[in-house]
């Protein structure tokens, strides 16, 4: 990569709050059939003593995507603080 066609921090910010962005999606989709699966088996799962394991997964997804969503509203901060000014004609 030439400096030319180097990229600028933000740059390196914007893709790195697309990326996270899509994670948060995945992570969303996860949150929400890990749930679905609860619901359908929680009486199962209480008889068979898993309940914990799953609810210790679901927390523990859940806080992933509250990281991701902290990281995310950050990193969008940091982008528009490297905004260039706007130019003077």
């Amino acid at each position: 990569m030439n400096d030319e066609t180097a990229k600028t921090p933000l740059d390196h910010v914007n893709d790195t709050v697309t990326q996270l962005k899509e994670m948060r999606h995945y992570a969303k989709n996860n949150v929400e059939l890990l749930t679905t699966q609860w619901l359908k088996f929680d009486g199962d799962l209480k008889k068979l003593g898993e309940s914990a394991t799953i609810e210790d997964l679901m927390t523990r997804q859940g806080e992933f995507y509250d990281s991701l969503e902290a990281a995310i509203t950050e990193l969008e901060a940091l982008a528009v603080s490297l905004q260039p000014p706007p130019t003077e004609e």
